[in-house]
């Protein structure tokens, strides 16, 4: 693994959550202090937003849920199964691919994580406007940066589920926040944005030591995707000047190998606009300590189960997220992209499960090496980096949006991958996408928007036989159950999203 990425990661680390920085082992901890009394210089406040990207490494593995951000969405898509050993194998899983999650059985694991990653945003804002030794232009930097990493937090809360709690300043006792409707929500997220972006301080990239932190970019990215899937139509000449702003701007290019993207030496190629890090050298992250700073446990997750052959460079795991042969069938015979997404183990020896296609998927597969030189649980600390926004996305944005260069952008994607011109319609774009992004968590999120998720995500088996989905889509469950156990501790002050 590249040595850079671990530098850059570095600065990424929290103290008190199994910091690899020995600059944050040596400051004094905010525990000894009051709080309030405690983030009231420049470095102290410097760990105080470097805690708010602490979550984003928590969703993969916590509160003793699995719920990796990629593959939350995909499997509630057309590409991607469950898996599994059995029927009940992580079985919120399962219930969130038919369209059947209950309150009492639902992700939660995630809803905490996002709060968590929304509440130390919210304290980097209170925090530093105390601070008197902090520069203007230092200050206006952090305040841009909690401000995205926020509405980053809160667009996942709101695409999942809804009418959530919202809150920009930290609760007091009783610890109650209003419920606002998603139209609301999606509102407060692109005014965060729209305040970041015009602070006019962010980075378009960040420098290599950087990477990781927020830049323009990302959060041109981030309002692209918020303002696509509202299909606010008001905004979208905005997200396309934002696209084509990093078009333009000669900062990011399309890798030239589509399968190098998913390999240690592709992580933060030119092509990527953000990447939330993950390392194995030193890792500490254990199941008894989830929150340790480290590695991902999504390679194991969705790699053959009981492998025997050990080829390829492939580890075994535990058979979740198995690609459907309808999506192998999207790919046409010269796409060089098909052998980069999806490993067919068809000719392997593995233990195949009762939700087996024999297809995984490549770009996140297991591959030797990738967990070593860990100091804790090798299951749980994968090195590979969580690819979140890519500059083929930009492109696709782009013409999608309606650029004038929309047919050069859509050839651009598929000269990549060795395939020819066709036309830039909407539909060409969204299938190209398809194609482009599977298990990168855009699928799911891509049918809702565009309205036709009632005519594809609907019951299907797998070679005409056993049944993985029985339920259609319907509007009714365009958002997950709210937890019940949330609903409990509110005292009556949030209400269950419809149709639960």
């Amino acid at each position: 693994m590249k040595t850079s990425k671990y530098i850059a990661l570095l600065p990424l680390m929290t103290l008190g959550l199994g910091s690899c920085s020995e600059d944050f082992l040596n400051v004094e901890s905010p525990s000894d202090l009051v709080v309030d009394e405690y983030y009231n210089t420049e470095a102290r406040i410097y760990e105080d937003l470097v805690a708010a990207y602490d979550p984003l490494q928590w969703f993969d593995w916590s509160e003793g849920q699995y719920c990796p951000i990629n593959m939350m969405s995909d499997i509630m898509s057309d590409q991607v199964w469950p898996g599994g050993g059995t029927s009940t194998d992580n079985l919120f899983w399962q219930l969130m691919s038919n369209y059947a999650a209950t309150p009492n059985e639902c992700m939660t694991g995630l809803w905490t994580e996002l709060y968590s990653g929304v509440k130390r945003s919210n304290d980097v804002l209170h925090y530093i406007e105390g601070v008197s030794d902090i520069k203007p232009e230092t200050k206006s930097l952090y305040i841009a940066e909690a401000k995205v990493l926020r509405a980053f937090y809160y667009n996942y809360l709101w695409k999942f589920y809804g009418n959530i709690p919202f809150y920009k300043v930290n609760l007091n006792e009783p610890y109650i926040a209003e419920q606002k409707k998603a139209d609301d929500v999606y509102a407060e997220i692109v005014a965060d944005l729209d305040e970041a972006i015009a602070a006019n301080i962010l980075p378009m990239k960040a420098e290599a030591k950087d990477a990781g932190r927020v830049t323009l970019a990302m959060a041109y990215m981030l309002y692209a995707e918020v303002v696509m899937y509202q299909n606010d139509q008001s905004k979208f000449p905005t997200a396309l000047k934002y696209m084509e702003e990093i078009i333009s701007s000669g900062k990011y290019a399309l890798n030239p190998d589509f399968a190098n993207i998913w390999t240690a030496e592709g992580e933060w190629c030119d092509e990527s606009i953000w990447e939330i890090n993950f390392m194995n050298e030193g890792a500490t992250r254990s199941w008894g300590w989830a929150k340790g700073a480290g590695g991902t446990v999504l390679p194991r997750l969705i790699s053959p189960r009981g492998w025997k052959d050990g080829t390829d460079g492939v580890e075994g795991g535990w058979g979740f997220c198995q690609i459907r042969k309808e999506t192998a069938d999207i790919f046409e015979d010269n796409d060089t992209r098909k052998a980069a997404t999806i490993y067919d183990a068809s000719q392997y020896d593995y233990e195949k499960s009762w939700a087996s296609t024999d297809l995984f998927l490549m770009k996140y597969i297991a591959r030797k090496g990738y967990n070593e030189g860990q100091k804790a649980d090798a299951d749980l600390n994968y090195g590979n980096n969580l690819r979140i926004y890519r500059f083929a996305e930009a492109l696709l944005n782009a013409a999608e949006l309606g650029s004038a260069n929309a047919q050069k952008y859509l050839d651009d994607v598929r000269s990549r991958a060795g395939l020819g011109s066709i036309a830039a319609t909407k539909d060409n774009i969204i299938d190209e996408r398809a194609r482009e992004f599977v298990g990168e968590g855009k699928r799911y999120w891509d049918v809702v928007r565009t309205g036709i998720a009632s005519e594809v995500l609907v019951p299907s088996k797998v070679d005409g036989q056993t049944q993985f989905r029985t339920n259609t889509w319907s509007q009714n469950r365009k958002y997950l159950p709210i937890p019940q156990s949330e609903i409990n501790s509110a005292n009556g002050t949030l209400t269950q999203n419809e149709g639960y």
